[in-house]
């Protein structure tokens, strides 16, 4: 019988994250004019909150294993806070990006935090389940963010988001002390150099992080390239970001379910991942082929069930192949993994759509995706065991 384990803070936080990042991101997109921003200073705004996160998970993935997961989450949940509160009264584009800056470093410390937790609490029989559902708050947080945001902004201006963000990240992090049971931190032995070098090239930890690599950067391209493809062949701008929120509205729906499948048949997660990164590529090829309001919402749907299958079963795998005292490092590194992802995938389509076009660039990327998945897969499978070879005075095998 599967224990229930109540892990509402955490799918709290990872919606808070998701929502600050999207949310904040978006609209700062349609207040350029009035911040007075160019748009090198439009890009150093957005890219600060992602440098930060990568530079800092793995520093505090390793952090959560030494002094716990509780503090490294509440922690982060309050610096989240304050630095939304110094977006607040963020009335020039200095002030914006050094709030930015705060919910990028706030943001690396409790979301891999999380994910450490999710797999503490959850236990390896039931990881996909709960990384499912996590997954899910998470990408209700990225369908929300953008709308109510805009919702927010149209009512009360820029400091309106600011607060809300403020008062939610508030109310997580005292829901994060008081609901979240004290993890135990486990004893674990210094690790040599060459022991994180064999750790972080092993199979078990490549696969499952290049897989969820793939899906992030396919992801990050079609945020932002299925809105501006839609705009550039006269779609009204409702329906091209529309068909963002159709994305992560069907990742969100599938998650839990692909989690619990793992539950129940880890053995297929492998094939399972594998189908979703050709779904992945699908759909970039459908919209690169033949550009049109059909094929965005063909793209978005393809796209959104890729991203669903493979999140949860990628961090479930993870999960179970990793031992308990170092589970906020690996989830650090994965996440890492995933922020590589998130950033090349859309400077890799950015650049060939410059040089040549942009559905040559989403072609490019589809195969380039296919190609990630081939080889997460490979690795993913695991070594057969070597049989013995048998001595001469051995029987044949009946």
């Amino acid at each position: 019988m599967t224990r229930r384990v109540n892990l509402g803070p955490l799918y709290l936080a990872g919606f808070t994250t998701a929502f600050g990042a999207h949310g904040v991101a978006a609209a700062i997109g349609t207040e350029t004019a009035e911040l007075g921003l160019s748009f090198l200073g439009l890009g150093v705004i957005l890219a600060v909150y992602d440098i930060a996160e990568v530079i800092l998970k793995p520093l505090f993935g390793v952090l959560s294993d030494r002094v716990g997961v509780k503090p490294v989450i509440v922690g982060g949940l309050a610096v989240f806070a304050g630095a939304c509160l110094l977006g607040v009264f963020a009335s020039t584009p200095v002030l914006l990006a050094l709030a930015r800056l705060g919910q990028g470093a706030a943001a690396a410390a409790f979301s891999p935090a999380s994910s450490a937790a999710v797999a503490r609490l959850a236990g390896a029989g039931a990881a996909g389940r709960y990384f499912g559902r996590y997954g899910s708050w998470k990408g209700l947080g990225y369908a929300a963010g953008p709308l109510l945001g805009a919702g927010l902004i149209m009512w009360a201006g820029l400091p309106a988001l600011f607060v809300a963000l403020t008062v939610l990240s508030v109310v997580a992090a005292g829901w994060a002390a008081w609901g979240i049971p004290q993890i135990t931190v486990l004893p674990k032995a210094r690790a040599t150099l060459a022991e994180l070098v064999r750790q972080s090239t092993a199979r078990s930890f490549l696969g499952p992080v290049i897989l969820l690599a793939t899906a992030t950067a396919v992801l990050g391209v079609a945020v932002g390239f299925l809105p501006y493809l839609g705009t550039q062949i006269g779609l009204e701008p409702l329906a091209s970001m529309a068909a963002v929120t159709v994305l992560a509205l069907i990742s969100a729906i599938i998650q839990p379910g692909m989690g619990r499948r793992h539950d129940t048949a880890p053995h297929r997660s492998r094939i399972l991942m594998t189908s979703a990164g050709v779904l992945l590529t699908a759909g970039l090829a459908a919209v690169s082929v033949t550009p049109g309001l059909v094929t965005i919402y063909i793209a978005a749907t393809l796209i959104g069930v890729g991203v669903g299958v493979i999140t949860p079963l990628g961090f479930a795998v993870l999960a179970a192949a990793t031992p308990p005292n170092r589970m906020g490092r690996t989830m650090g590194s994965a996440e890492l993994g995933r922020e590589v992802g998130d950033a090349g995938g859309p400077i890799l389509v950015g650049a060939i759509a410059a040089a040549a076009s942009l559905p040559l660039a989403l072609a490019t990327m589809g195969l380039v995706s296919l190609l990630a998945t081939g080889v997460g897969s490979t690795l993913l499978q695991s070594p057969k065991p070597k049989r013995p070879k048998p001595r001469e005075s051995d029987p044949p095998p009946a």
